[in-house]
């Protein structure tokens, strides 16, 4: 049965979610909360780095950092002053499938983050000095990231996972494809990818439910954009039929970063839920859990070693990192390949499910207790079609879940013979 509330907390639902579609394709999710003197808004527009060419990877995230540099009406230095003078922020970030944006301010001044982000989600100058600067942000960071073993092995890790698949290419891109983009091209991507349809915002804070639906109307109702681009469809991947090995050498490093994993499910399969509680026990809960105590607590072998489990629109990622000394590389390896095993093998105890469980259920109302933590809910129950009335339900979801459910999750996703190792250091 769905309870409205857990620990105190309001939980949102059907009868508290303001949910209306504007005329021209714009998602508006709206909850009130007088408790707080503030509002947040944050949303996505399908925009993303799926829509890149492969000789201009990083376009996406090039974009997004650039719609803040400066738009028709206000340059950059206008935009961030009118933001600092009330104390509000507002900015953006890119993805695979989506780009997103978020700001806070007090309640008063939420017409200003929707004109604000009217005016650069619409209107973006790309100004040439901006975009100069902004390029040679980027390539500082690609060259940190060459140094830095965790970011590598993620890298080479997508890259053996997912060959021949998009999700194998790095979202910020290369040196090269990062040098070769122009403004022309920053601007076509805006022009073709950004608009309307698919757009989604999230309001939540001190203010009505209907007067964000009609602020987000005046800000944002006017805008159309017929050429905008579908979303790609994104195929599916298998695991590698046999596990794949590779090594990228950095040199003068102390630590080597291993990443050791397989595909795992869609945000929306029906074992999701039984992985991700699975994957608590296996990496994350208390000491890093399982990994944890065996890699680095008992054996030393690891400055952090954890699992994660990653999943969206496509193909998930179940991964086990580390972060080893370059002579223990290999010992690290086999010991997650032989807990990976017995994870399969045996599945999880009693114990260890009920406390992930109880974890789960207890962190719920702690993630819910900011108009942030709302928003990014309201914008979870949209982007996968949970329903209105998801995160009350959330509990018996988990409460239901069985250790036999949990096995076979990760029977059907890990196949020890069949992994992706990739590992970065000296």
């Amino acid at each position: 049965m769905a309870s409205k509330k857990i620990k105190g907390i309001s939980l949102p639902g059907h009868d508290d979610i303001h949910r209306e579609v504007l005329p021209n394709g714009i998602t508006v999710l709206s909850r009130a909360n007088f408790n707080s003197p503030s509002v947040v808004i944050s949303g996505y527009v399908t925009s993303g780095n799926l829509f890149e060419a492969d000789d201009k990877l990083g376009l996406a995230g090039f974009v997004c950092s650039g719609l803040m540099r400066g738009a028709a009406k206000r340059d950059m230095q206008h935009i961030y002053d009118a933001l600092e003078s009330v104390g509000a922020g507002f900015g953006y970030d890119s993805g695979a499938h989506t780009s997103g944006f978020s700001g806070r301010s007090l309640a008063e001044d939420l017409p200003l983050l929707l004109n604000v982000l009217s005016e650069t989600i619409q209107f973006p100058a790309f100004p040439k000095d901006q975009v100069e600067r902004l390029r040679a942000q980027l390539l500082t960071g690609l060259g940190i990231r060459a140094q830095d073993t965790s970011d590598m092995a993620g890298l080479i890790f997508d890259e053996i996972l997912f060959e021949g698949h998009p999700y194998s290419r790095p979202d910020d891109g290369w040196p090269e494809t990062i040098q070769s983009i122009t403004r022309k091209d920053l601007r076509d991507f805006h022009r073709n990818t950004f608009g309307p349809r698919g757009m989604v915002i999230a309001v939540v804070g001190a203010v009505e439910p209907k007067r964000a639906v009609d602020l987000a109307q005046r800000a944002l109702g006017g805008w159309k954009n017929p050429t905008q681009a579908e979303r790609p469809e994104v195929p599916g991947q298998g695991p590698p039929r046999k596990t794949k090995r590779r090594v990228h050498k950095i040199a003068g490093k102390s630590q080597s970063d291993l990443v050791i994993g397989t595909i795992g499910p869609k945000r929306n399969d029906p074992e999701f839920l039984a992985a991700s509680l699975g994957n608590s026990v296996l990496g994350q809960f208390g000491m890093m859990g399982r990994i944890g105590d065996v890699v680095r607590e008992k054996s030393g072998l690891a400055y952090y070693a954890s699992s994660s489990l990653s999943a969206g629109f496509g193909p998930g990622v179940w991964d086990v990192s580390a972060g080893v000394n370059p002579l223990n590389v290999q010992k690290a390896a086999d010991l997650i390949v032989s807990e990976l095993k017995r994870f399969v093998k045996d599945g999880v105890t009693k114990q260890e499910l009920r406390d992930s469980q109880d974890n789960y259920v207890g962190r719920l109302p702690l993630s819910l207790e900011s108009n942030g933590g709302v928003t990014g809910a309201l914008l979870n129950i949209e982007r996968y079609n949970l329903g209105l009335d998801y995160y009350r339900e959330y509990a018996g979801k988990v409460r239901a879940v069985t250790r036999q459910e949990v096995q076979a999750a990760a029977a059907k996703f890990i196949d020890p013979q069949r992994l992706a190792i990739a590992i970065a250091g000296p």
